[in-house]
């Protein structure tokens, strides 16, 4: 796989309806600087809005995975993507003088070829590659789909489709090597659907561009020459409609036995992209569809973002630990005799934390608290939760150095056994929600396995200058009752 940054040498362009919202439009290839990732950018618009092409901007997924930011909404990007990462290409904005892209036959074909034409371009940067080294599964009981992300040190993709039904039966593809597969053997597949599906998907304003010419219908019903005609003028299916005996409507041919299947690998490739970044990973999928590629991918961004912010503190790597301490000096404005954690062990971005806090009989509280027999205080085991849980905050924080998390309110707080000189403390915060500024968190501590504290705390997380007031929603310069507030990161 090609380890540099790549994007095209020349602008190239595309034209044609948009499979399902009938739009008639160009598309426009154009280079793009290193680290630029792929954007789409609505030049019919006001001020050319551009959208990112990733998860994080996907608001749809009806047959097809459509993006948006604001009133700039493109459709179904999936073939696209696709394109682009078979390609290998990495920095590329794409213009848009609609609401979708040209579908071309229905497969990724006609993008590949324009991209073929304009020629690609070694940039300085490194590519970012996620490399996958540990497991990730998503399972939709319902549906009955599986996907996979297993360690590897490349890229393949298998996939199995499976409907229930004798029209199209089981398939299953895969692809190893994208240099050497993916124009020849899997860019050329094209979309598909079932005779069934194709009125229910016009009547809910999908497939307006569709025609015998970019899609493949698989005919998985018998219906009288009255009904095909019917079905076409509603339509507006100008040509011959035969059912056939291939099993495809009018018998046209594939271009491979398992061309449904091999679509599907495509799709799942266009949807991945969306994570925003190339993979090293062994994507194994059962059944995919648009709506649980997506479920995935968003999966694996978090993986990614979780990766990308532990690296931007963490900068040697340890076994079993995700932060040190000079790590957490990094990220907590507290310094002796106010830094009750020693390390982070565990860390799922936005969801759980966990630290640990070697309580040594050198602890300057133990000279007071209490003389002669020494006991943590309460209080600084609820400061270590609070410190622990502000690094769990740091996700969607822009300029942590900028920022402070005061605590609003600790309720519900127990303390179940004491904490003394030689025990290992064990913080433990799960997020319970998250809106705005405001966050809530759930704390348990533990020596031993055993819990020794625990408590809900409320936080609010504010910039450098403003006051404990301000954090808690103080007004008009009066006390707020829950103003007593300690700074538990930066």
């Amino acid at each position: 796989m090609l380890v540099q940054q790549h994007t095209i040498k020349h602008p190239v362009s595309i034209s044609g309806i948009g499979l399902h919202t009938g739009s008639i439009s160009t598309m426009t290839f154009k280079p793009a600087p290193e680290n630029y990732g792929i954007r789409f950018r609505r030049i019919d618009l006001g001020g050319s809005p551009e959208v990112p092409a990733d998860v994080d901007h996907v608001v749809d997924i009806s047959r097809g995975t459509t993006i948006e930011v604001g009133e700039a909404r493109i459709h179904t990007v999936e073939h696209v993507m696709a394109a682009l990462v078979g390609l290998q290409v990495d920095n590329v904005l794409i213009e848009l003088d609609a609401n979708e892209p040209p579908v071309g036959d229905g497969s990724a074909k006609p993008y590949v070829d324009v991209l073929l034409k304009a020629g690609f371009e070694k940039q300085n940067a490194p590519k970012d590659y996620l490399i996958i080294d540990q497991t990730v599964h998503y399972h939709n009981e319902e549906k009955k789909v599986d996907i996979v992300a297993l360690p590897t040190d490349d890229y393949r993709i298998t996939v199995m489709v499976d409907y229930n039904n004798p029209a199209l039966g089981s398939q299953h593809t895969g692809l190893f090597n994208l240099e050497k597969e993916f124009v020849e053997e899997f860019a050329p597949c094209r979309t598909f659907c079932f005779l069934h599906e194709i009125e229910v998907l016009h009547s809910q304003g999908l497939i307006r561009g569709g025609n015998l010419d970019n899609a493949i219908v698989i005919v998985d019903r018998d219906l009288g020459d009255a009904e095909i005609k019917r079905i076409s003028t509603k339509l507006g299916i100008k040509d011959a409609v035969i059912l056939g005996s291939s099993g495809v409507l009018n018998n046209r041919p594939l271009h491979f036995p398992n061309e449904p299947a091999r679509h599907k690998l495509l799709d799942v490739m266009g949807d991945l992209a969306l994570i925003g970044v190339p993979l090293k990973a062994q994507i194994l999928a059962a059944r995919p569809g648009h709506a649980s590629n997506i479920e995935f991918a968003r999966m694996v961004r978090k993986l990614y973002q979780q990766k990308k912010l532990i690296r931007r503190y963490q900068h040697e790597r340890k076994e079993g630990v995700v932060f040190d301490i000079n790590a957490i000096k990094k990220i907590l404005p507290h310094r002796y005799p106010f830094l009750l954690i020693d390390k982070i062990i565990e860390f799922q971005m936005d969801e759980k934390i966990v630290g640990v806090k070697n309580v040594t009989a050198n602890e300057p509280f133990f000279e007071g608290h209490f003389p002669g027999r020494p006991v943590m205080p309460g209080v600084l085991i609820l400061e270590g939760m609070g410190q622990t849980g502000g690094i769990l905050l740091l996700n969607g924080i822009e300029n942590p150095g900028d920022k402070l998390v005061f605590f609003m309110a600790i309720n519900n707080a127990k303390f179940r056994k004491p904490v003394l000189p030689g025990d290992q403390l064990v913080f433990e915060l799960t997020m319970v929600s998250r809106k705005s500024r405001i966050c809530q968190m759930k704390g348990l501590a533990f020596v031993d396995g055993t819990l020794v504290a625990e408590a809900e705390l409320l936080a609010s997380i504010v910039p450098r200058a403003e006051g404990p007031q301000e954090a808690a929603g103080g007004n008009g310069g009066q006390p707020n009752p829950l103003s007593r507030s300690t700074p538990t990161m930066n």
